[in-house]
């Protein structure tokens, strides 16, 4: 997978931004000789304890704080802020799809003096989530290739096959809603922009790409509209609801064994052992449903990697930490103990060794079911400048449709016009595809 975003993204108006939001890194000259240095660390996750810890146990003179700073956008909006006010973090796990605006934002400084020899410890199609131009702006942590995890026990319980396409998955919603209509196979989430993406990009959907400066953005295109005709049937025929994620009643479904998959990523099975831990044992791991027989297409769903700000005044002892816990054994052995798969190589090696993840104890393969689906990752993706606005209009517009019971595709098409516009009006020259 690749992003390329940002291969020529107003050279100028990047520049205009990091010299208006930024130091210029050198801060007081301070290093880890003249006394130990504390390094503040924006991130979130069940993972990022045990990598700091072990961080901080072997380097006594450079200490690092971490800070919960939210989900993804929680924390990228609330980096801007810091950066302009020059108070943001030494470092700080940012999503890989809003990197770009990281960058562009003069949040994300370029690295890459700092972490030469970083690039050979993880795959091509990874390190480019990170660089842009020949320049580096931080150092992978995770990868989210999309996959189902399912309620085994409850498959077997109702006799259920697991799917391996998405016409097959609809007939699974099918016998769910016959032999329990108190249950449902899944739940479409309206405000699930990453989701949609990451389906709609396994169908061959390109959103955003660019030629030199000028930008097509094709948000609203047929891959897309299959994939959201695809769901609107089913919401409407009543073979599966819409229903928002980790709700207190989504939760509720769940621990009564009414929410029997989720069509997500790697990292949701860490995310239902923090709903469910009582039901460790019962879940599993399969490749997503795909939506041509005999295709292994995978698309990531999140991953992210870790960036040092412009704000920071140690960026080279910031650096190594980025790149020490991403790629030492000691911190993929943290993200692996969390259920986290590794960016790294390093990492994903030390999977096949590992004990499957707290939720899936009885899955003895998970490890390497999760290598192969993560081998099968789609080798490009590109995404734009304003992902935030695509995100937070996918959300407008799809929780709308889903509460008035109106299009899927007139949503979509209401965000193509929502990213388009929002693009002129930042001075892109852009066109829709």
């Amino acid at each position: 997978m690749q992003v390329r975003a940002l291969a020529t993204v107003t050279a100028a108006a990047l520049a205009l931004s990091l010299g208006a939001c930024s130091s210029d890194g050198s801060g007081d000259g301070a290093s880890a000789a003249d006394g130990p240095i504390t390094l503040e660390y924006w991130a979130w996750g069940t993972a990022q304890d045990g990598m700091v810890e072990a961080w901080n146990r072997t380097h006594p003179d450079v200490q690092v704080r971490k800070t919960d700073a939210g989900g993804s956008t929680d924390s990228s909006a609330k980096l801007l802020t810091a950066t302009r006010a020059e108070n943001a973090p030494d470092v700080a796990v940012v999503q890989y799809d809003t990197l770009p605006a990281m960058i562009v934002g003069g949040v994300a400084a370029d690295i890459g003096e700092h972490v030469a020899d970083a690039e050979e410890q993880f795959n091509p199609g990874v390190w480019s989530q990170v660089e842009f131009d020949g320049a580096v702006y931080g150092v992978p942590q995770d990868v989210g290739p999309q996959a189902l995890v399912y309620n085994q026990a409850r498959f077997t319980e109702l006799g259920l096959p697991v799917p391996t396409t998405w016409a097959e998955f609809a007939a699974v919603a099918e016998q769910v809603e016959q032999k329990d209509p108190a249950a449902t196979l899944t739940t479409f989430a309206p405000a699930e922009f990453g989701g949609f993406a990451a389906m709609a990009q396994q169908n061959g959907a390109q959103w955003w790409t660019v030629d030199g400066d000028a930008w097509t953005v094709s948000i609203d295109d047929e891959p897309s509209r299959r994939v959201a005709q695809y769901w609107e049937d089913l919401v409407d025929r009543g073979v599966i609801d819409a229903q928002p994620l980790l709700t207190p009643e989504w939760n509720a479904r769940l621990a009564a064994g009414e929410v029997l998959s989720w069509p997500s990523a790697l990292w949701a099975n860490g995310v239902v052992n923090g709903v469910v831990p009582e039901q460790a044992g019962q879940w599993a791991l399969a490749p997503i449903p795909q939506w041509e027989a005999g295709r292994s297409a995978v698309s990531f769903q999140g991953g992210s990697a870790v960036v040092v700000t412009t704000s920071s005044e140690h960026p080279e002892e910031a650096a190594e930490f980025a790149e020490w816990i991403n790629t030492s054994k000691e911190g993929s052995a943290a993200q692996i103990e969390a259920g986290q798969y590794p960016a790294s190589l390093v990492g994903q090696e030390l999977t096949l060794s590992s004990a499957p993840p707290v939720q899936s104890p009885q899955q003895a393969d998970y490890w390497q079911v999760a290598q192969r689906i993560a081998s099968d990752t789609v080798p490009e993706v590109s995404w734009g400048p304003n992902v935030n606005v695509a995100s937070s209009a996918f959300q407008d517009a799809f929780n709308a449709a889903a509460t008035r019971g109106t299009s899927f595709t007139d949503a979509l098409a209401a965000v193509q016009e929502a990213v388009v516009a929002d693009m002129e009006k930042s001075g892109f020259t852009v066109s829709a595809g």
